[in-house]
């Protein structure tokens, strides 16, 4: 089972205020330390950010680079990911395929998709409910 994920961004704060309204409807307790921020749901893994230092969160971050392309989490049902992609839009966050939203990934996979502050892409996808 997965332990964690950690990962460093430009701008902590910009980060936090970002991921803690997500986290938080996503069902994650956040948990603030002196090094940065942890998300945690029912002691399982947990997602950290930390502060990157001025030269390498000067370099950026590009999902299709080597690395990271996104991260993805189960919502509650299709309702819940709409209730998600709704409070995204109305923070002004970044929408990514909004033209064939739910369905971006093709038909029965109902999914939204936004970035966080440093482009990460995330989505947050409905069970099935055959």
């Amino acid at each position: 089972m997965l332990h964690h994920v950690e990962m460093y961004v430009s701008n902590l704060a910009r980060t936090v205020a970002f991921w803690t309204p997500l986290m938080e409807r996503l069902g994650y307790a956040a948990d603030r330390w002196s090094g940065g921020m942890n998300y945690v749901k029912d002691g399982h893994a947990y997602l950290c950010f930390l502060q990157a230092d001025e030269q390498h969160a000067a370099a950026g971050y590009h999902r299709k680079r080597v690395g990271l392309n996104h991260l993805a989490f189960t919502g509650n049902s299709r309702a819940h990911v709409d209730d998600i992609a709704k409070w995204a839009q109305e923070a002004g966050h970044t929408m990514l395929y909004e033209a064939d939203y739910p369905y971006a990934s093709g038909p029965g996979y109902y999914a939204m998709y936004c970035e966080d502050p440093d482009r990460i892409k995330v989505e947050v996808v409905a069970p099935n409910e055959d």
